[in-house]
């Protein structure tokens, strides 16, 4: 690993030493901060990403001010002030508006390149958050008062645009092999898809003879099974209205019991890693949703409606928000009645029957109603095994895919933090 020979102590500790022919400076200095008011109609929209800046993305919440915007010139740097968009920042690559709660700033005297990697460095990125203000986490925000005066390392400029053409080219290798990886991902989960679509609908016996099911999203199915409506397999349960529960009763780790939203299902499993408790008063309130094993449960309202899992893990005490549907006394093999509700089939049924636009739902009527697959006991058993067997495998290999992503994901971030602030010396035969 190239170094430099000399160090000098800066005194920050996210940047630590810097090279001693480097120089440290506030971020003022390079800025001018960009505050005029535009319409989005002579200045096209423009999303403020993690991925950089790109035009206004179709699924965003778009605000009705049209004239209440932000002029973005090409070449301008653009962060989001919110902590809840932490790294999302970048170059503009054309003229356009942003959302008031972006900071815009026109560079001056400062490699752009440079210092959109430096403002993307994993420890930069926390130095912004430190440097905020609000009442809670999630409801932080960085203005440019505060943003200013944030010390920044600085090499002297052709090193600067050197670091740049470095770290273009490191990234866009590393970014090509994300990529592979990401579609391998893709593949797996689609085999995955299809292997229960199949198994599910037509049965372990290629040479069965079949009929037509009477659904379009179905087709053939072997001839001794039947259709029936959810409602004969299962009872619904969720939040009744007057039994909702507000800000108040929500309560600290440990002290109550796990809600569960749409947020803590991840690719058809239970996920807990981002946890809201609510007291016990309001847990013991509504038995009929509190979660237990085997049981199944759907997002009902929100842009994930119809994703489901089964319970095959409890660690805590958990119940519903009203967002969410828990299936109870389940007549059918648990898994294989969860198989059936992650098939395209089953998923369609969400998306015609569902109301509203930009908060979807659907009603536990409707759902009563969904067409269910009949099949018999000793059936149901074999395909579960086949598909517990098949879909682990896959979901093994997705996993291992994924452990790679994240590592090339701390190598990107470990790189571009060592070259900002001068650990690792770049060269031109490095290029």
């Amino acid at each position: 690993m190239n170094r430099y020979e000399n160090y000098l102590e800066t005194g920050f500790e996210w940047i630590g030493k810097i090279p001693y022919s480097w120089g440290l400076a506030r971020v003022g200095k390079f800025f001018t901060e960009r505050s005029e008011k535009v319409d989005d109609v002579t200045y096209p929209p423009l999303s403020v990403t993690m991925n950089g800046i790109v035009d206004q993305l179709s699924d965003v919440a778009k605000s009705n001010d049209n004239d209440n915007r932000k002029l973005v010139k090409k070449d301008d740097f653009v962060i989001n002030s919110r902590s809840d968009r932490k790294g999302s920042s970048g170059i503009a690559p054309r003229d356009g508006s942003v959302s008031l709660i972006n900071i815009v700033l026109a560079p001056k005297n400062i490699d752009p390149k440079y210092i959109e990697n430096l403002f993307k460095s994993y420890y930069f990125k926390e130095e912004y958050f430190r440097n905020g203000k609000g009442i809670h986490w999630d409801l932080w925000t960085t203005r440019w008062e505060q943003f200013k005066n944030i010390n920044i390392p600085i090499p002297p400029i052709e090193e600067q645009k050197l670091i740049s053409r470095y770290l273009d080219k490191k990234t866009s290798q590393i970014d090509s092999l994300v990529e592979n990886i990401q579609k391998k991902i893709e593949i797996l989960k689609e085999q995955r898809t299809s292997l229960i679509n199949h198994y599910v609908t037509k049965g372990l016996d290629p040479n069965v003879e079949m009929k037509d099911s009477g659904i379009e999203w179905i087709g053939e199915i072997p001839k001794h099974w039947s259709v029936k409506k959810l409602k004969n397999f299962a009872t619904i349960f969720g939040r009744i209205g007057y039994r909702g529960y507000t800000v108040e009763d929500i309560v600290s780790e440990g002290e109550g019991s796990v809600t569960l939203g749409p947020g803590n299902i991840k690719d058809n499993k239970l996920s807990l890693l981002n946890r809201t408790y609510i007291s016990t008063e309001k847990y013991e309130e509504s038995p009929e949703i509190q979660i237990f094993l085997n049981d199944i449960i759907f997002v009902k309202t929100g842009s994930t409606i119809g994703k489901s899992c089964i319970i095959e893990e409890q660690f805590e005490t958990m119940t519903l928000n009203p967002q969410m549907i828990v299936l109870k006394e389940i007549t059918i093999n648990n898994k294989f009645f969860y198989y059936q509700s992650i098939t395209q089939f089953f998923q369609n049924y969400f998306e015609t029957e569902k109301v509203g636009g930009s908060t979807p739902t659907i009603s536990q009527d409707k759902i009563r109603n969904f067409p269910m697959l009949n099949v018999p006991t000793t059936e149901q058993k074999e395909i579960v095994e086949l598909l517990n067997h098949r879909t682990t495998r896959i979901e093994q290999t997705i996993g291992i895919n994924e452990q790679k992503l994240k590592l090339i994901n701390e190598y990107r971030q470990s790189l571009i933090s060592s070259v900002v602030t001068g650990k690792v010396r770049v060269t031109e035969d490095m290029i």
